[in-house]
């Protein structure tokens, strides 16, 4: 009563309207539930991804650690090799690859460098002069050669209190320790040299080690030969000379001077830098060659991974066979001065 409808159209509604109910109630369900399961997978989905990429990740942290520590392996075989009496800086012994992995290892000459502590010992005109010109070279101005000079002069002399006409004098800020330099880094610290040793390169032809005082010249750089005061036309035929075909020191194809006993400089070598008896004998006192000194860089090797060995060390040896030329035998152990892992 009261809606308009028969007592017959009431019933038929009462029957249909629980199974519509029922049925859209159902299709809400299944797509609730759809919708969860799709979530669900979402999530799992991201979960094996997070997981994938984080176990690959390890993996590759590991990959790149384990070539690390066999690049580094590798580059102590090569120092290792190098330190062993028989090799020579020509020696194929020094280059080695064993699959993926390798070691390249380079010898020169030590003493080919400027000693520094040698140049400015006992304050020798003719020893700074090969400092000056050498300065000159790399061109620095010459009242910013005075000051760097007499700072290093007076950074080395022990005589405390007194300090050279173109050096600052001592104070809280600077105190030079008026003892050898330790290290050529510690050439940073001398007054006037600052913006030398901040360019490039700057410590390619320096050395303070005690057991190079002479220059080699079986190593010296051009710019060294020439502080020497040699000509700039017979140290690039010198070098040619030296170096041989590759242009390369230290290689098979090096020519071999005829050396005759200890460091004496060979008389071949004295007429491949255009000097007679005289010029000679004015550089004599501060010039040796293939001194025992030599320094070792080791690169090691493992996939892309490169680390290296530089060592500083003394190698004694006797002079070749009977053969001209013949390599020169090591004696004894060798002397390590320095080790550094780059």
């Amino acid at each position: 009563m009261g809606n308009g409808y028969s007592a017959e159209t009431n019933t038929v509604l009462s029957k249909v309207d629980p199974m519509k109910r029922r049925s859209e109630t159902s299709k809400s369900d299944a797509g609730a539930a759809l919708l969860l399961a799709l979530w669900a997978l979402l999530l799992l989905s991201a979960m094996v991804i997070g997981w994938a990429l984080t176990i690959n990740s390890g993996l590759i942290v590991s990959s790149n650690a384990n070539h690390v520590l066999q690049a580094e392996a590798m580059a102590s075989s090569g120092a290792e090799v190098a330190l062993t009496r028989e090799v020579s800086p020509s020696s194929p012994n020094l280059h080695r690859k064993m699959g993926n992995e390798s070691y390249d290892v380079r010898m020169t000459g030590e003493c080919g460098r400027l000693n520094l502590n040698f140049l400015a010992q006992g304050e020798d005109p003719r020893k700074l002069a090969i400092l000056r010109r050498y300065l000159d070279l790399k061109g620095v101005e010459l009242n910013d050669q005075d000051t760097m000079i007499d700072s290093l002069l007076d950074w080395v002399s022990q005589n405390q209190g007194l300090h050279h006409m173109n050096a600052p004098e001592e104070s809280d800020d600077y105190h030079p320790p008026h003892a050898p330099l330790n290290s050529v880094d510690e050439l940073k610290k001398v007054f006037g040299w600052a913006d030398f040793t901040s360019k490039p390169n700057w410590d390619q032809d320096f050395t303070v080690v005690a057991n190079c005082g002479a220059i080699d010249i079986a190593w010296a750089s051009r710019d060294v030969l020439r502080a020497l005061g040699i000509g700039d036309d017979f140290v690039d035929r010198f070098l040619q000379l030296r170096q041989g075909p590759d242009g390369i020191d230290g290689t098979e194809d090096d020519f071999q001077f005829n050396t005759t006993a200890g460091t004496t400089v060979p008389p071949e070598v004295q007429g491949a830098l255009g000097l007679n008896p005289q010029q000679f004998q004015q550089i004599q006192p501060f010039v040796q060659f293939k001194g025992p000194v030599l320094r070792i860089v080791s690169v090691g090797k493992s996939g892309d991974i490169t680390r290296s060995v530089e060592m500083v060390v003394l190698k004694q040896t006797l002079p070749g066979g009977p053969a001209v030329g013949a390599a020169p035998l090591a004696i004894g152990r060798p002397q390590v001065f320095s080790w550094k892992e780059l």
